[in-house]
């Protein structure tokens, strides 16, 4: 006997978790699907960190409405969650830098964010070793745990009946449909049994692509276009110099970021030739467990700013770990409907940004989803804007927006 739902959602990452419990406050009976464990893919490897300013305007309007529903979580998912209200500095060493962050600094200040020229001394850990320009952004956060987050979603969606099945992969998304109805989604088979619902969420992180591709019938395959790559982080041993109370730092020319972690600090960053990591090129058990880890790269990474944050280098690791990123060509999330089958949506994209954003993204799919009418939030990330864009094409240009991350404009 088939289950049945309003909404079923593959994938139980941050995105596919949000997608689930903001539907589930829309009233609607939801899914969800997980071939491993909850959050066991990117989401319990991410940074935890909350940046306000992004890109372009819109974006920093909804990664501030982020940080907003993350600090009063409990508020609205009934669940608590604890958030470091740390603030950040963003810091800029090379004239060509400094510029970027002097332009960014200003549009932010027009889109409200509340920006200040800072000493560079603000952290314990970070000290300056040069002239350098340092701007504070008092409304950052970060999450201690990503899996704190993780734990609060499912535990906001088993308060409202979400059913969440873990170990059960996907194997089929079903359609019906005919020439005069045409075609639309039905629902999905998984490894065990058969879901029937009208809505089926591609939330499958770095397996996105191969989850659309498993829509099959007399139509277009069903592509999303993003690329996956590998993204580390280290944590060292605790030490006297990181205080609990320190700020995230962010060091724009390196492309390196640093925050308080578990006593010791955090130090993560984007390489400059990233690794591609193709799970349709894997092994069939391939999960992020076996994604190969590069702790002399990383130390080159953050050796970048060893004069002035010492740990970043020399500081005993206590964990290193790695995730992927989907990558797109514009830098831009794929959120939105599947135009060329009715009833399929897509949550990716993350472009580093997925855990942080997925509180809004979350929320304007289950408005659409709910409303039937399209989120003007969302409107940048339709999943169809790409046209044709081959597999070369999004390595590259996904590899340019990865390298970029501190500076797109550039």
């Amino acid at each position: 006997m088939a289950v049945k739902a309003d909404v079923a959602v593959i994938g139980a990452g941050a995105f596919g978790l949000s997608v689930a419990l903001h539907c589930a406050l829309r009233g609607r009976s939801v899914v969800v699907v997980e071939r491993k464990t909850a959050g066991s893919q990117a989401s319990r490897r991410a940074a935890g960190l909350f940046k306000s300013v992004q890109a372009d305007g819109h974006r920093t309007a909804l990664a501030r409405h982020s940080i907003e529903k993350v600090l009063r979580f409990e508020d609205w998912a009934g669940v608590p969650l604890e958030v470091a209200r740390s603030g950040s500095l963003l810091i800029a060493r090379t004239d060509r830098h400094k510029a970027i962050l002097a332009r960014e600094t200003e549009r932010s200040r027009g889109w409200g964010v509340n920006l200040a020229e800072a000493g560079p001394d603000r952290a314990t850990y970070y000290r300056t070793a040069g002239p350098e320009l340092a701007i504070s952004c008092p409304e950052d956060i970060y999450i201690e745990e990503p899996d704190s987050l993780i734990q609060a979603y499912l535990a906001a969606c088993r308060l409202r009946d979400v059913q969440i099945l873990e170990s059960e992969p996907a194997v089929e998304i079903l359609t019906a449909g005919g020439p005069t109805s045409g075609l639309r989604c039905t629902g999905l088979d998984t490894a065990n049994q058969r879901i029937e619902a009208p809505v089926v969420v591609d939330a499958a992180g770095a397996w996105v692509r191969q989850v659309a591709e498993l829509a099959r019938g007399p139509f277009p395959r069903c592509k999303v276009h993003v690329a996956t790559f590998r993204h580390q982080l280290l944590i060292t041993e605790p030490s006297a110099d990181v205080l609990e109370s320190d700020p995230i730092v962010r060091v724009l020319d390196a492309a390196v970021y640093l925050r308080p972690a578990r006593g010791g600090l955090m130090v993560g960053g984007f390489e400059p030739d990233p690794l591609p990591l193709d799970p349709r090129l894997q092994h069939e058990s391939f999960s992020t467990d076996d994604v190969p880890l590069d702790l002399g790269l990383l130390r080159k990474l953050g050796g970048q700013v060893e004069r002035e944050a010492p740990l970043a280098t020399a500081g005993p690791v206590a964990d290193l770990r790695g995730g992927l990123f989907t990558m797109t060509t514009d830098g831009r999330f794929v959120a939105g409907p599947v135009h060329s089958l009715p009833g399929l949506w897509v949550a990716s994209g993350c472009n580093g940004s997925g855990f942080s954003f997925s509180p809004t993204i979350g929320e304007a799919l289950a408005d659409w989803i709910a409303d039937g009418r399209p989120a003007a939030r969302l409107a940048p990330f339709a999943p169809d804007r790409f046209g044709e864009v081959s597999d070369d094409q999004l390595v590259r240009q996904g590899a340019w927006q990865y390298t970029h991350y501190y500076d797109p404009a550039d």
